[in-house]
C-alpha cells in the first residue's frame, strides 16, 4: 500500500455540543447516518460515533447506538467508532457530594455493546467543566485495564484517546505493554480543551512534537483539535507522521470565524487540501488495513459484516 495514504475520520455530533448551538449538529440516528453517508461520499474512511437521546443529550444507551451503527451500515462500509466517554449532560451524568457531577461508569460500558469495530479508551481521568457544572470523568488504571480487556475479547479495536504526556506514558504504554492491544496502536491526541478539560494540553506545534515523541512505536495518531485549533493541528499532526485526519463537529462547530460548519463541508475542506499536498484519501478497506481490523488477537469478531 502507498504510504502516503490518509484516513480522514468525521467526528459528526460529540458529547457536548447542542443543536441550539449549531443547527446543522445531527443527534438523532436517522440524521446521523445520513450525515455520515455524506461524508463518507466526500472521503471519511472512518466515523466516531457519539449517540443522543431523543432530547439531544448524550447517552450510552445500546439500542441507540445499535439503531445508529445498523443506519450508517446500511449505506456505507466506512469504519465504525462507538464511544465509551458517552458525554457531560443526559443519562451520563448524576451528582455526587460536593456539588460535582460523576459521569456514570455502568453507563459508559455500553458503547462497547452496539457492534462497533473500533472504540474510544479514555486512558485519562479529569474533570470537564459544562454548562455551569463540574463533571468528573474517573477511567482510573484499573478501570483502563477493564475497557482493554473487554475490548480484546470482544474482538474491538481501542482508539486511546489521551489529552496530555502523562496519559500516553501511563496508562496507553501499561496496558499496551501487557498485551492488550496489539500494533498498529490507534491514538487520538486531544488538543486545544484546557479552559474546558481539568490536566488537558493546549494546542502548539511544540506540545504536540513533544506528545508524538512520546507515542509507543507503531503508533497511528491523529489530534483532536477543539475549536479553531482543528484545522492546523490536523495539518501539523500529518506533518508529523500521522495518518490520521480527523474533523467534525464534535470538535469544532465553525467552518470559519463567524461561519457554523456542516460536517460535509470539513470532510470536504480536508480533502481537498490533502490532495492539493499529493496524499490519497484512504477509502475504508485501505483504513481497515492501516488500523490493523479485524484484530487478529482474539477469535471473537464485530457483529456487522464488511461487504
Amino acid at each position: 500500500m502507498a504510504t502516503n495514504k490518509v484516513i480522514v475520520l468525521v467526528a459528526p455530533t460529540g458529547g457536548m455540543a447542542f443543536k441550539s448551538q449549531n443547527s446543522h449538529l445531527p443527534t438523532q440516528p436517522a440524521e446521523i447516518a445520513r450525515d455520515v453517508y455524506d461524508c463518507y461520499n466526500a472521503g471519511a474512511s472512518v466515523v466516531a460515533v457519539h449517540a443522543r437521546l431523543p432530547n439531544d443529550e448524550a447517552t450510552c444507551n445500546t439500542e441507540i447506538y445499535r439503531s445508529i451503527n445498523e443506519q450508517i451500515r446500511a449505506k456505507c462500509d466506512i469504519v465504525i467508532n462507538n464511544s465509551t466517554g458517552g458525554g457531560v449532560h443526559g443519562d451520563m451524568i448524576r451528582p455526587i457530594e460536593g456539588g460535582m457531577w460523576d459521569t456514570i461508569w455502568e453507563e459508559r460500558l455500553k458503547g462497547m455493546e452496539a457492534g462497533a469495530e473500533m472504540c474510544t479508551l479514555d486512558a485519562c481521568t479529569f474533570v470537564a467543566s459544562f454548562g455551569g457544572k463540574e463533571v468528573l470523568l474517573n477511567t482510573s488504571p484499573s478501570r483502563c485495564q477493564y475497557l482493554a480487556e473487554e475490548m480484546k475479547k470482544l474482538g474491538i479495536k481501542p482508539e486511546w484517546e489521551v489529552f496530555s504526556p502523562t496519559h500516553i506514558v501511563q496508562d496507553v504504554s501499561t496496558l499496551i505493554q501487557l498485551g492488550l492491544d496489539e500494533p498498529p496502536y490507534v491514538i487520538n491526541m486531544v488538543m486545544n480543551a484546557h479552559r474546558g478539560f481539568q490536566n488537558a494540553m493546549p494546542y502548539n506545534p511544540k506540545s504536540l512534537q513533544y506528545m508524538v515523541d512520546l507515542l509507543p512505536k507503531d503508533s497511528i495518531f491523529c489530534v483532536s483539535g477543539i475549536g479553531p485549533a482543528q484545522l492546523p493541528a490536523s495539518v501539523n499532526s500529518l506533518l508529523l507522521g500521522g495518518q490520521i485526519i480527523r474533523v467534525g463537529l464534535e470538535d469544532n462547530l465553525y467552518y470559519r470565524q463567524g461561519q457554523l460548519a456542516r460536517n460535509v463541508e470539513l470532510v470536504e475542506r480536508t480533502v481537498r487540501i490533502l490532495r492539493e499536498m499529493d496524499y490519497e484519501i484512504a477509502s475504508p478497506a485501505e483504513a481497515r488495513q492501516m488500523l490493523g481490523l479485524p484484530r487478529t488477537d482474539t477469535p471473537v469478531r464485530p457483529q456487522f459484516s464488511v461487504a
